[in-house]
């Protein structure tokens, strides 16, 4: 049977967020990390989602794995493809988003491509062009400091505007409240006025679902994992998707110790973290000692000693003014490099050691440590917070349970809950 739907995301966390906004709404959707090499058997699926490490990476490079990624799907049969960012549209100067989207359009003959990356379950919603977490224009938010993709305009036309030489359009709020037809008539409009993207206003779950039914026949979706929640709807219309239950997120159960890696610096990660050291031991990395080859294996040492007796943290996160006083001494790219380094060896030593349960925070903490864990795929579970399920892997290697959170994403008591779902 062919696929349904062929997603690419450009970092790990986003993938597992899309998969477990499609699983919610029935889909059985596994997460691929990165182009399958060789073969990978995969039990019937409706949904496959592909997870780069490209948010960041230059432009050119971002578009050659993305293309590679299509054309795998592509291979898989899938009929409608979805590019997946981050609910807050970060990115450089220079993209990836609207780079990455023109080249994926270009390839599947998409006369104009939909951004949309609002989640209103998360806070993220977009009015008139302007993206808002909560009740703040982006820009006035966290996400103004980002040490990697700092997000100063919050509108997302002239946002997209800068890094694509196509016409970017609204579909603004007047339009979305009346529903698909009006969206779909919208978007009609836009395109014989030349415009080949429209980013789309959202307020709530139902303009997610109007916006889904609007672009059933786009064979390019691009936006946040929010609005994916309108597609598989557009399937079961067409008789191709059957109604599922709790079946879509069945795993099976994997025992043994468990680890929390925390590498994100944002405001939610830190708050987390001081939640979870009030209950169980917790290390914090100094990337200054990690920069000089010091300190890995005292850690490791230290987590072996305590694992015994329960979940412990490991964790690189701190306030944006400490990131900065580090990225002054190190430079950007080596204060982030040193710190994934070290998680990836940490995880790898660790489960070689026996740890099957972890909980990873951060999409470059989490791409970093799934990479050095050599994890080909990923089933995906039920929720535990929203944008955040538990998984299981598939292929080869040791089974393991997984939560891979954005940083942004979750309750303060996320880590301790996460590894209470986890299969």
């Amino acid at each position: 049977m062919p696929l349904l739907l062929g997603a690419i995301a450009d970092d790990f966390t986003g993938a597992t967020d899309l998969c477990n906004m499609l699983v919610r709404n029935g889909m059985r959707t596994v997460q691929l990390i990165g182009v399958p090499r060789g073969d990978l058997e995969l039990d019937e699926v409706d949904a496959i989602t592909i997870a780069l490490k490209s948010r960041t990476v230059p432009a050119k490079e971002a578009v050659a794995l993305s293309l590679e990624a299509l054309e795998w799907l592509q291979r898989q049969r899938a009929r409608q493809v979805f590019f997946k960012y981050c609910s807050t549209f970060d990115s450089t100067p220079e993209g990836n988003i609207g780079p990455v989207g023109d080249a994926l359009a270009d390839r599947v003959d998409a006369a104009i491509a939909i951004a949309c990356p609002a989640f209103p379950e998360t806070g993220r919603t977009i009015y008139m062009g302007h993206l808002f977490v909560g009740d703040r224009l982006l820009s006035e938010t966290h996400m103004a400091h980002h040490p990697l993709t700092p997000m100063t305009d919050p509108d997302l036309v002239r946002v997209l505007g800068r890094q694509t030489p196509r016409k970017v359009g609204l579909v603004a709020w007047p339009s979305v409240r009346r529903g698909a037809a009006f969206i779909r008539d919208r978007l009609t409009a836009l395109r014989h006025e030349g415009f080949r993207w429209a980013i789309v206003d959202c307020l709530e779950d139902a303009d997610l679902l109007a916006i889904g039914e609007a672009v059933a026949d786009h064979p390019l979706v691009t936006g946040g994992s929010g609005v994916a929640m309108g597609l598989p709807a557009n399937f079961r219309r067409q008789g191709l998707l059957p109604e599922r239950g709790a079946e879509a997120a069945a795993l099976p159960p994997v025992p043994g110790p468990a680890l929390v890696l925390a590498g994100s610096c944002s405001a939610a990660t830190l708050g987390q973290i001081e939640a979870f050291r009030e209950h169980r031991p917790a290390r914090r990395l100094d990337p200054l000692a990690l920069a000089k080859g010091e300190e890995v294996r005292e850690v490791i040492a230290w987590a072996r000693e305590h694992l015994p007796t329960g979940p412990v943290l490991i964790y690189a996160s701190a306030p944006p003014e400490e990131v900065r006083r580090v990225q002054e001494r190190l430079g950007r790219d080596r204060a982030g490099a040193v710190v994934e380094e070290a998680m990836a060896a940490i995880a790898r030593e660790l489960v070689a050691s026996g740890v099957r349960r972890l909980v990873v925070a951060g999409g470059e903490t989490s791409g970093a440590v799934v990479k050095a864990l050599a994890i080909e795929g990923l089933a995906i579970g039920p929720q535990i917070d929203p944008g955040v399920p538990a998984t299981v892997t598939i292929g080869r290697g040791p089974r393991l349970a997984l939560a891979l959170k954005s940083g942004n994403f979750g309750r303060r008591d996320f880590f301790l809950r996460a590894l209470e779902a986890m299969p």
